[in-house]
């Protein structure tokens, strides 16, 4: 049995502090500057304790679940304080921003740290929705230190997160990771934003089906914590931004030219490299 300290209990935070309560036996101590949420995690027995400096070199694993720089201010700030047998983990959406710092701060206090992203989430947001089985049947990205040779403590990660519901571990690098996320997350909120902002978006009700939906479900962000995602991520997200807009005009100058070849082409190849990608 381990002591696991998670800092932040929105809905990653939250939905794993439930997962590892359901579905192993650890200790799991949390915290949240929201004193509502703290109250919440308490009573649904989704926490047996709220994580402090009286307790933090407890901790065996240590989760960060808060946004990128709130995170690289948090462990900047109580690094001094985390056990060197601690495995520190951030949950953080980008990597080469958090992963540097710390990194550097893990060196410096002799502690471990493995950049980790849980592919997980929904629309909406904080401990009150968060479930305990967000995390059954997708995927945990980590990116340890390059030339880490622990194999032990990634086998040991291995097995905690299959316990809680991952399907499968995604190693990569940290740009790697921040350049297919560009594409498999970031895009889609960029779209997601500017699809549902044509006035006809209001007009909608009765003529929408299913891909309206889809197509506009994670519109419903929280745009603090994305800009900065967006930010700290730009170069890689300009591009992808740049490819989609060159395939965007592509439909634009057939649907202009009434060139009815042309577009079906097109859908043709958008159809079939579906197809080669596969997934939902």
């Amino acid at each position: 049995m381990a002591t696991i300290g998670i800092v932040g209990l929105g809905l990653i935070g939250g939905s794993l502090a439930k997962a590892v309560k359901s579905k192993t036996l650890h200790d799991v101590y949390g915290f949240d500057i929201d004193q509502e949420t703290m109250t919440f995690a308490r009573i649904s027995g989704a926490i047996d304790k709220a994580l402090d400096l009286n307790n933090l070199s407890d901790c065996d694993l240590l989760f960060i679940a808060i946004a990128p720089h709130e995170a690289i201010k948090w462990v900047h700030d109580n690094a001094a304080k985390i056990n060197h047998k601690t495995i520190l983990i951030d949950l953080c959406g980008v990597k080469r921003t958090v992963f540097n710092a710390m990194s550097a701060a893990a060196a410096e206090n002799n502690f471990t740290y493995i950049g980790g992203h849980p592919m997980a989430g929904t629309e909406h947001q904080g401990f009150v929705n968060s479930m305990v089985d967000m995390f059954v049947g997708t995927s945990m990205i980590l990116t340890p230190p390059e030339n880490f040779n622990d194999i032990k403590t990634l086998e040991n990660l291995k097995s905690f997160f299959i316990d809680i519901g991952f399907a499968n571990i995604t190693f990569t690098n940290p740009a790697e990771h921040d350049r297919i996320i560009a594409y498999t997350s970031q895009l889609a909120h960029v779209v997601s934003s500017s699809y549902v902002k044509s006035p006809d978006a209001l007009n909608r009700r009765g003529f929408s089906a299913g891909s309206f939906k889809d197509m506009t479900r994670v519109a419903r962000l929280d745009e603090n914590v994305w800009t900065e995602l967006f930010l700290d991520n730009k170069d890689y997200l300009i591009n992808q931004v740049e490819i989609l807009i060159g395939h965007m005009n592509e439909y634009l100058d057939a649907l202009k030219a009434n060139d009815a070849e042309r577009l079906k082409a097109l859908l043709r190849d958008g159809r079939e490299k579906k197809m080669l990608a596969g997934g939902n």
